[in-house]
Parts: C-alpha cells; structure tokens; sequence
C-alpha cells in the first residue's frame, strides 16, 4: 500500500467541509499506487475471464451457449477492457470539471484539497485502466466520435449538480460491476486488483458527489431541477451505452453484427443493470431528479 502525501491535518478555514476533511483523512490512511500494488509483469493467463461471465453483454443469449469457453473468457476480457477505456474517457471528464469547481476557492480548504485528492486519484485510476487494457490485449476502444464531441461540450459546461450528479453516475454503475468482478475468482487476478484499487478509492469519490449534489441542490427551483435532471439523464445515457464498445465482438472473433442483435435483446444484462443500479436510482429520486424527461433516458440505458 503506497503511502499519502495527503496531510493528516488540514488547515482550518471558512470553506472548510466536514465531508472533505473525513475523506481528506481517509485518503491519508487507505491509499494504493498502481504501479507496484498491480501485477504487471506475470504473463496474460488466458484460462481466466477480464470479467464475471454474467456481467458479459451476451451471456444468456443463445449466441453465448454457442461459444467455446476460450470465446467466452476472450469476451470477456475485451469487455473489461473496453469498460476501462470509456472510464478513462470520463475520469478525464471529472477531472477538468472539479478542477473548474475549485478555481476560485481557498486552496488551504478542505474541499479544495480534496478535490485535488480526488483528481489524483482519477490520475492514477486512468493509468491503470490504460496498462490494464493492453495487458488484456485490447485495442484503444473509444466511444464514438458524436459521443466524444458531446463529452467535450459536457465537461466544457457542466457546472454544480448537473456536473456532480453525473460524475456520480458513471462512477456507481462501474462501482456494482467491479463489485462483482474483484470478488470473482474466475476473473484474472491482476484485473482484480484493479478493481479491488478502484472499489476502495471511488467509495470516497461517490460520498463527495452524493454531498455535492444534495448542496448544490439546496434552494433549487422547479425549472432548475427540470433541466439538470435532463442534463444528467443525457450524460448517463451516453456514458452507460459507451461502455461495451462494438467493436469487441470482432476482436473476440465473433460475428459483429450478430453479436449487437444478441446485446441489444438481451434480457438478462439489461435485468443485471437495473438491480445493480436501484439505490443510485433511489438517490436520484430523493433528489428529486428522476423526472419525467429523465426517466425516458435511464429506460432507454435500461437503468430502471
């Protein structure tokens, strides 16, 4: 376990935040450096899966009982993979926009420091989501180029709970799959200390977005809530439907077109998303931002 920089005692100020200050605290005593915590040097062991077979896009489907278990488990691990790359994608995301957040505060606050925590922490995340991806032997998976232009704009614009409750989004949903997967002894363990690594650190980054969220909310009219809670679904939609990127069917040798048809129907994945996200969709509607408008969207990312 790698040491903190983080000080054990944070300056006292008018901006300082009890949400900030206990995670400031967390931080300095449970944190984790890729570089040596991770396996990186010991071959790829393709007897093992990238992820837990059920959280497969195809698993269940009539086209998963026709594939070898090597097809299976190489799947798999192009899923993990592709997973990875669209956190990287957004973790960039998150970082520019908490960084906009801070600009003008007290660099000796709580949440200031935190909020540079956090964004180290994403820094290190990336970076091991990138080695990650290419152990597994995975091309640089990207979302589409619509998708990355709307990212652009997102992290240009977004600002307060629209920002927040988005970061908060995408970091559940990966949140309950890495759950699963860092538990899973059919998983490659190096991807599963990955994910034991980015189980523990996002935990922090959840607590803090939660927080955020419900603050930046305080006194929020009908109209306001109306529009971010449209923001937010939008986002989520994208970021969830980037996360199984096309093109690992073709790199796991299967028949690409056949493979979409059997994602898009299948029953058992879609089943999976919506029971690993209800507490997040509870949150959302005691925030009163799973509007009407928003709904649609989570349905359509099949979230609820």
């Amino acid at each position: 376990m790698a040491g903190s920089t983080v000080p054990s005692k944070v300056q006292e100020s008018p901006e300082g935040d009890d949400v900030a200050r206990r995670l400031l605290d967390s931080a300095a005593q449970l944190a984790y450096d890729p570089a040596t915590e991770v396996d990186w040097e010991t071959p790829l062991d393709k007897d093992f899966h990238g992820a837990s077979p059920e959280w497969s896009s195809l698993y269940g489907t009539a086209y998963w009982g026709e594939l070898t278990e090597a097809q299976r488990k190489e799947l798999t691990r192009q899923e993990a993979a592709s997973v990875a790359s669209t956190g990287i994608w957004f973790e960039m995301i998150l970082q520019q926009m908490v960084l906009r957040d801070i600009y003008m505060k007290n660099p000796a606050g709580a949440e200031f420091q935190w909020a540079l925590t956090e964004i180290a922490e994403e820094c290190r995340h990336s970076i091991m989501f990138a080695r990650g991806a290419q152990k597994l032997g995975a091309p640089h998976y990207r979302p589409r180029r619509a998708v990355m232009e709307l990212g652009r704009a997102f992290k240009t614009l977004a600002f307060g709970e629209a920002a927040y409750a988005a970061i908060l989004v995408a970091e559940e949903v990966l949140d309950v799959m890495q759950r699963d997967w860092m538990r899973d002894e059919r998983v490659v363990p190096f991807v599963r200390t990955i994910n034991n690594i980015h189980v523990v650190e996002e935990s922090r980054h959840m607590k803090f977005a939660r927080d955020e969220t419900l603050k930046r909310l305080e006194g929020a009219g009908w109209a306001r809530r109306q529009i971010n809670a449209f923001v937010v679904a939008v986002a989520s939609y994208f970021i969830v439907t980037s996360m199984v990127n096309p093109e690992v069917y073709r790199k796991a040798g299967l028949d690409k077109r056949r493979a979409l048809a059997a994602a898009k129907s299948n029953a058992h994945h879609k089943s999976m998303m919506r029971s690993s996200c209800s507490g997040l969709m509870d949150f959302l509607a005691s925030a009163r931002l799973l509007t009407k408008p928003a709904l649609a969207f989570y349905k359509r990312a099949n979230l609820i």
